[in-house]
């Protein structure tokens, strides 16, 4: 098996639309931190996992500077960004988004870990 990680620093802002008070459900920005982990039993015709620069395009050409809020279909906490970026990547298992220096969100897609979903 065959594995890499592509680590991205994103600007971007949201708010959260939650169930209680909270500053963070008024509009406020991060520079995120996120890595994405890749893997592949073969590599492909060019000898790669995937691309770097495929999944740099995917992830950080669309958010980087922008409002998440306007950019994706759900409530934009790190949890649920995590889980987004696996499903943009095909090789993409797992997601590590850190939106502070303390706070850190994980999403594994085990389906995609034990091979049950094709790569």
């Amino acid at each position: 098996m065959y594995y890499v990680s592509k680590r991205m620093e994103i600007s971007a802002c949201h708010h959260l639309e939650l169930s209680y008070e909270s500053k963070c459900c008024n509009l406020h920005g991060h520079n995120w931190i996120v890595t994405l982990y890749c893997k592949a039993a073969e590599l492909n015709a060019d000898g790669m996992v995937c691309d770097f620069a495929h999944i740099k395009q995917s992830i950080h050409g669309y958010l980087d500077h922008g409002n998440l809020n306007e950019l994706l279909p759900f409530n934009p906490t790190a949890e649920n960004i995590a889980r987004w970026m696996t499903e943009q990547i095909p090789q993409c298992y797992k997601a590590c988004v850190q939106e502070s220096e303390d706070n850190i969100a994980v999403y594994t897609n085990d389906a995609k870990i034990d091979g049950k979903e094709a790569l």
